[in-house]
């Protein structure tokens, strides 16, 4: 199992509209790629010298291939589409973690 995990900082001014939109719109179009099974939304817990609020996303696929998969059918839009509407109010970084196990 792969977890695609994606955090971002997005400035204040700017936070509700994005939290509207992360949970109602782009979450469920990421499940709705047939890509990913799940998805976990989380605020971290730490303040940024930088302000704003940070939070990851956690979206689990099947494999590497899927998540691969995602990268060349889907991953432009969706990269496309956040920036347009939050540009540099949002900062991202993605990580890819593969799990080991579970207890």
């Amino acid at each position: 199992m792969i977890i695609y995990n994606v955090t971002t900082n997005i400035h204040e001014s700017v936070h509700d509209q994005w939290m509207i939109w992360m949970q109602h719109k782009h979450i469920p179009e990421m499940i709705a790629t047939g890509k990913f099974v799940s998805a976990r939304l989380v605020r971290v817990l730490v303040e940024e010298e930088m302000g704003g609020v940070t939070y990851s996303v956690q979206y689990t696929t099947d494999s590497k291939e899927t998540l691969d998969k995602y990268y060349q059918e889907n991953a432009g839009t969706f990269q496309a589409e956040g920036q347009k509407l939050f540009g540099e109010k949002m900062l991202i970084f993605r990580t890819e973690l593969e799990v080991i196990s579970e207890h």
